[in-house]
């Protein structure tokens, strides 16, 4: 079966000095890396997935900024086997050419890890479901930040659990280490 990693939205704006900061960044930065170097090992292809605002007013991922680009440590893309998926929506699928695009490498199976864990890995996820692309999630290689609901700050933990959890219909969830060890 024809494998590709996904990394969505790896992008400096969710760091710390980013202009919308997630939590644990970095340890999911290192996970990230092990599954980029896992790949690159066995020349497979790497997807990157980068969203770009396409709004005026927009406050992060603003077109051309510092904030929007791929965090430096993912880089350089290494051609042929990689490449990047720009997209302006949380669904990497959704008026893109992702589809087309592994539909051409013969891709069957997607390895979704990126940021936000409720937001654009969820729906990436769902839509990789429902496309037959058997999404395996590494938990341990998502991140999401604190949110507020009914006026309640739900922990960035807790959202993240919830929503792994929550994928546990539509994807295999694993950690980095087992998904390498395993496969």
């Amino acid at each position: 079966m024809t494998q590709a990693l996904m990394i969505i939205d790896v992008q400096n704006d969710y760091f710390p000095d980013g202009k919308y900061p997630l939590n644990n960044t970095e340890q999911t930065l290192q996970k990230t890396l092990k599954l980029q170097n896992y790949f690159r090992q066995k020349q497979l292809p790497i997807i990157y997935i980068q969203h770009i605002n396409p709004d005026p007013n927009a406050v992060f991922f603003v077109n051309n900024s510092f904030g929007s680009q791929l965090h430096a440590k993912l880089l350089p893309i290494i051609k042929p086997n990689e490449m990047i998926i720009q997209k302006a929506y949380p669904n990497s699928f959704y008026q893109t050419q992702l589809q087309e695009k592994l539909e051409r490498l013969g891709i069957k199976q997607l390895v979704i890890c990126g940021m936000m864990s409720h937001m654009c890995v969820d729906s990436t996820t769902r839509c990789a479901f429902e496309l037959n692309y058997q999404p395996i999630l590494i938990h341990d290689a998502c991140t999401t930040r604190d949110l507020d609901f009914n006026g309640n700050i739900i922990l960035s933990q807790d959202v993240h659990n919830s929503f792994m959890s929550a994928l546990m219909r539509f994807s295999k969830i694993m950690s980095c280490e087992v998904f390498i060890q395993t496969t």
